[in-house]
């Protein structure tokens, strides 16, 4: 039993994993210019994907102008790192 437990568990995990993994590249479309966003690069970067995702994997709810500029911006200005300037993600 203790193996069965221990495999599902492993699968579980190992799926998890598997999915949270996202696209190297994701591209949002905006009115200034499209913004190609590094996702595998912030993947690797922030280790802790609930960061942005706080409701789990996939597209996060709600996600906009408003949210991008308080939440992608913020934390690059905060970091000191990382576009902060309109035509350093806006690209026509």
């Amino acid at each position: 039993m203790k193996q069965i437990i221990a495999a599902v568990a492993l699968t579980l995990f190992a799926a998890d994993l598997a999915f949270a993994e996202g696209p190297e590249t994701i591209t949002l479309p905006a009115k200034m210019g499209n913004v190609t966003f590094p996702h595998k690069k912030h993947q690797e970067g922030l280790k802790y994907c609930k960061i942005c995702h706080e409701k789990g994997p996939g597209k996060i709810e709600g996600f906009g102008k408003e949210i991008a500029h308080k939440t992608c911006k913020g934390c690059h200005e905060e970091k000191k790192m990382g576009p902060t300037k309109c035509s350093e993600c806006h690209k026509k």
